[in-house]
């Protein structure tokens, strides 16, 4: 298993945070041990607008200058344009699926082989199926863009910030009804905890359909300062032979955030209980 981190505490994205530039961030991430960074794709690090060609070779340079790869990307789920695959207009959805899109043409310019898939919410006046049905519509046509381009699509269950996919059952099927090979899914220990389900008994749900996990204490803390059995997590992952990334999403909740402390003591409570687990 790999560690990677996510970049939401190194920007302003989803209230104010201490804000880095993302070549000062790879750099923190490699001197620190990561092997991976998952890339939040907001300002001020990778809306896909907002990057010109050259701006996208610069930072593949310093990605491999310091030998990190970029794990994953994860699209922001709302803020002014909206960015809701189960939108009821046309118009935002039409929107999002080319933000989709976008982000998994940059992934690939970046050598990234994921893009998480944030299902939507359904809004008041429209039906839970009519939702699940445009975003399930929206993600077959994500996939399909994003297989000719070597991109897997991940399902993420987010209860804590939506309300169509919601448990790893939700995330399953929809994956499951899309049809398509490169639609996995991942969980977040963090949305686990929020419903009070145990976190390990999503990796045995999942397993051969697991992809990816976001790695996250209760009230996003890093693993091992709040509630959560990580070394349950970390077991049942080496039951199933997971092989993917364990990325720390941590510490933007809060404007408090010093996202170094979050960043150093994630990873060293990770590699000291997998080593423990060896």
């Amino acid at each position: 298993m790999k560690i990677s981190f996510n970049t939401w505490v190194y920007s302003s994205f989803p209230s104010w945070l201490p804000s880095y530039p993302l070549e000062e961030v790879i750099k923190r991430l490699s001197r620190m041990g990561y092997d991976g960074i998952e890339i939040g794709c907001a300002s001020p690090h990778a809306w896909p607008d907002h990057l010109t060609p050259e701006r996208r070779k610069a930072v593949l340079q310093c990605l491999r200058n310091h030998k990190l790869a970029v794990s994953s990307m994860l699209p922001a789920p709302g803020g002014g344009p909206g960015n809701n695959p189960s939108a009821p207009t046309k118009e935002e959805r039409r929107f999002t699926i080319q933000h989709y899109k976008d982000i998994a043409r940059l992934a690939h310019e970046w050598e990234c082989p994921t893009v998480l898939y944030i299902a939507g919410w359904a809004i008041f006046g429209t039906s839970q199926i009519d939702a699940w049905n445009y975003s399930l519509e929206g993600l077959t046509e994500i996939a399909r863009y994003a297989q000719e381009l070597g991109v897997t699509i991940a399902v993420e269950p987010t209860p804590t910030d939506s309300n169509l996919v919601e448990t790893a059952d939700d995330a399953l099927l929809m994956a499951e009804q899309s049809g398509e090979s490169n639609v996995k899914v991942m969980f977040d220990t963090f949305h686990a905890l929020y419903r009070n389900e145990v976190p390990s008994d999503y990796v045995y749900r999942m397993k051969d359909k697991l992809h990816h996990v976001h790695i996250a204490d209760s009230d996003r803390l890093p693993p091992g300062q709040g509630t959560g059995n990580f070394e349950a997590v970390l077991k049942a992952l080496k039951d199933i032979d997971y092989s993917g990334y364990l990325t720390m999403e941590v510490g933007f909740h809060t404007r408090k955030a010093d996202p170094d402390w979050y960043a150093e003591t994630s990873i060293l409570y990770l590699k000291d209980t997998l080593k423990k687990l060896d």
